[in-house]
């Protein structure tokens, strides 16, 4: 038996994978327990989680982040910007080894967490990157769809994720009950980003209840707009020629 984690509550005890988990991860549902187990562990003693999030890991993150696999196509590109202790990103990665997905975390700590649950599942698939969304703009290769998660704002959220985005791709963002009322706000701010579709989604049916929210948004032929498009370039170029590229991230082999 492991050592209650410092500052953890009393009775903050991982509780084993409900009934809706095996649906939702089927044969991949061991991997998911053993990270599960290191969120509640070292997730907890790294202040990656908060110690109140234990007993409600499987409903209110892992089930809640899994379907978003719902609504991601087959065979793509992901970034998870702002990937913090993997969420979304890894229990998608779970469930869709058909997807190449980077990681893109700003922190040391959380990066080397992330790391480390690359490596122990076996995630070959998986890229994790150290660095903002503003920093490797041009030095990642633009993906087919972005994803996060408790990040940032709607509006703020775009002018970081959108313009990682290659054309006609898509950025998808798990939101709670205001979902509709940010993306309301947030419409000038995605117009000018070269969003040309939106959409609120609800998903997760037979798995989640209540229904994971997401917003979904669409770029057309210039994702972040014209002022991204310089600097696009810029940095493609200066990658390139070996002057600049992203902090910490190594692809497991």
């Amino acid at each position: 038996m492991t050592e209650r984690a410092e500052g953890q509550e009393e009775g903050a005890v991982l509780p084993p994978p409900p009934e809706a988990a095996l649906k939702a991860f089927g044969d991949s549902l061991p991997d998911v327990v053993r990270y599960a187990e290191l969120l509640a562990d070292a997730g907890v003693r790294r202040g990656l989680i908060g110690p109140r999030e234990v007993p409600r890991l499987w409903e209110r993150h892992l089930l809640n982040c899994v379907v978003l696999s719902e609504v991601v196509p087959e065979g793509v590109t992901v970034c998870d910007v702002g990937s913090g202790a993997g969420l979304p990103g890894i229990p998608l990665a779970l469930v869709r080894p058909d997807l190449k997905i980077t990681l893109l975390e700003p922190l040391l700590r959380r990066t080397t967490f992330l790391q480390e649950v690359v490596e122990l599942l076996g995630l070959d698939h998986v890229t994790v990157v150290r660095g903002r969304a503003e920093e490797v703009l041009g030095t990642l290769p633009p993906v087919h769809v972005v994803t996060a998660r408790a990040v940032a704002p709607l509006d703020r959220l775009a002018g970081w994720g959108v313009p990682l985005l290659r054309p006609y791709g898509e950025m998808l963002a798990l939101k709670g009950d205001t979902a509709e009322e940010e993306l309301r706000g947030a419409r000038d701010a995605l117009h000018k980003l070269g969003v040309v579709e939106t959409a609120v989604e609800h998903v997760g049916e037979g798995v989640v209840d209540p229904l994971s929210t997401v917003v979904r948004a669409r770029v057309g032929e210039s994702p972040g707009g014209v002022r991204f498009a310089a600097k696009r370039a810029k940095a493609a170029k200066a990658a390139r020629s070996g002057s600049r590229a992203p902090r910490g991230g190594r692809r497991r082999r």
